[in-house]
């Protein structure tokens, strides 16, 4: 989008308590019923400013692969997770855990019994 007051390309974020690189798309995928999602659009051109804010009524949802959708909600909650862990200890214990957890899969997927060849 361009500034309306000079033309030059602006910014444009999404918030409150989102990373700073969240997509609108994905902010409105993410969304929960009655929350707010605010988008706020700049140009460090001319100065320009604007805030909008979208307020999530209701959610309607189409059938959707239960496998896929109970696998997002998991990854959703294991990153809520994360977030929340400050000592970078723990998190390096996590990812360790969880590479050795996809090592041994891939073994019993390659096999296809379980037990290395």
């Amino acid at each position: 989008m361009d500034c309306p007051a000079c033309g030059t390309p602006v910014t444009l974020e999404v918030g409150p308590e989102r990373p700073i690189s969240t997509s609108l798309p994905d902010a409105i995928l993410r969304a929960e019923e009655n929350e707010r999602i605010e988008i706020t659009r700049d140009c460090w051109n001319c100065g320009w400013h604007e805030t909008r804010e979208l307020r999530v009524n209701s959610i309607d949802t189409t059938a959707g692969d239960a496998a896929t959708i109970e696998r997002a909600r998991l990854v959703d909650e294991i990153t809520d997770e994360l977030v929340g862990i400050e000592d970078l200890a723990t998190l390096e214990d996590v990812l360790a855990e969880t590479r050795q957890q996809q090592e041994s899969e891939a073994l019993t997927d390659d096999t296809g019994d379980g037990s290395p060849e």
